[in-house]
């Protein structure tokens, strides 16, 4: 079942189990905003076990364009289509959120990001492959992120 994500009043539901569970809900409310103000959509979360299509999906692309195997345990997922671009979050137990922003209708427009709530080092599986900005939210603190662009069709 998915619930949207409320980012007046933010909630740890879901993320309990985080050793960053505050900050990491504070990146999830971030992104609602984030969507609820460009598009007026609602950002919507569902338990990462009733996901396993979307897990795959996002696993699939970073073992193929990067070799990349995220070793945290996935927490919740997020998939919406808004404007042509189909947008997919994981949120991990470590304060990793990542998302695939893939738009149908222009290749140039096709990327992974990365998030680091604030508080978690850097996942060693990320460490050497990418450098961090670093970024203030009201709702989530310094958040650190990154990106890659993607090249292949998914």
């Amino acid at each position: 079942m998915a619930n949207i994500v409320d980012f007046e009043n933010v909630s740890l539901a879901g993320l309990e189990s985080s050793p960053v569970a505050k900050s990491l809900a504070g990146l999830r409310a971030n992104e609602s905003r984030y969507f609820k103000n460009k598009y007026n959509h609602d950002f919507t979360v569902s338990p990462a076990g009733k996901s396993n299509d979307l897990l795959d999906y996002v696993n699939n692309i970073l073992l193929t364009e990067r070799d990349i195997k995220i070793s945290s345990k996935p927490l919740e997922t997020s998939e919406l289509l808004v404007d042509g671009i189909k947008w997919t979050y994981v949120f991990y137990e470590s304060g990793l959120s990542i998302n695939v922003m893939y738009s149908l209708n222009d290749p140039k427009k096709r990327a992974v990001g990365f998030k680091l709530s604030e508080g978690m080092e850097v996942p060693k599986e990320l460490e050497t492959k990418f450098r961090f900005a670093r970024q203030k939210s009201k709702l989530a603190g310094i958040i650190r992120g990154s990106f890659f662009v993607i090249k292949a069709e998914y």
